[in-house]
């Protein structure tokens, strides 16, 4: 099986143990997010040991091994991005399933299991990425929104959209949902490695916030902020980024 086969078959399957696992009905939303999270990591992290046992692995749900530092391959996996929408049956969720190699997003796979029928997008398989409306949309935290990203979005004038995980907030710009991801509150490895790695994959735009390139399999695996969008866009938003970043200092 080839590296973009296996991401996405365990984002698939992940997906669907998780629907199975909430189908039970034997747990309230906070623990079923932790039943959630513990059972698809397990699945995850057992099947990469088995199969590609020589590559390094980064889980979010798992004790950082030190060793994937000296490695070219590191898979990096969130098994449940948004474990609070997860939890509480919302569709905005996802399976992050991805590999860097050489610090570099390679290949990904994010499964969106919360939406009627499941959507998989993957890096090596790009769809068609629908054009924009002439009303600009930024998906934004439906519980923290990034003041950077609201305030870009006034002087855009664009549309902003509350949404769950960060994997589902990244596709929705591949879906043609939405045009801009723009994040600056705080994220890790886990949460955006492998929808970069997808957006990419369907030649968008993916950065910091300041232009430079997202790295991965670091020592240090915060990763405090990113910009998904078309690349069209991106020139202007990183102009606007650098504007309201510097009216803040």
């Amino acid at each position: 099986m080839s590296d973009a086969d296996l991401a996405s078959h365990l984002a698939e399957v992940t997906g669907r143990i998780l629907l199975e696992v909430r189908a039970s009905g034997l747990f309230s939303a906070k623990a079923l997010g932790k039943a959630g999270d513990q059972t698809a990591n397990q699945f995850v992290c057992h099947a990469l040991r088995e199969v590609r046992g020589e590559d390094g692995l980064l889980s979010e749900e798992e004790k950082d091994n030190p060793d994937r530092l000296a490695m070219s391959r590191v898979w990096i996996v969130d098994p449940v991005d948004g474990t609070r929408e997860y939890g509480e049956a919302r569709a905005d969720w996802a399976v992050h399933v991805g590999l860097a190699i050489d610090g570099q997003p390679a290949i990904g796979a994010v499964a969106l299991p919360g939406l009627e029928g499941g959507t998989l997008l993957r890096s090596d398989q790009p769809r068609p990425v629908p054009p924009a409306p002439d009303k600009l949309r930024m998906v934004i935290s439906r519980t923290r929104p990034a003041a950077e990203a609201v305030a870009v979005a006034e002087r855009l004038g664009a549309e902003l959209v509350p949404m769950g995980s960060a994997g589902a907030k990244a596709m929705a710009i591949v879906l043609g949902k939405a045009d801009i991801y723009l994040h600056s509150g705080g994220q890790y490895e886990w949460d955006s490695m492998a929808p970069v790695a997808v957006a990419l994959g369907h030649g968008l735009h993916c950065s910091r916030i300041d232009g430079s390139p997202l790295i991965y399999n670091q020592a240090d695996v915060y990763l405090p902020d990113l910009l998904i969008c078309r690349k069209e866009h991106a020139g202007q938003i990183l102009e606007l980024i650098a504007e309201v970043t510097q009216v803040a200092d």
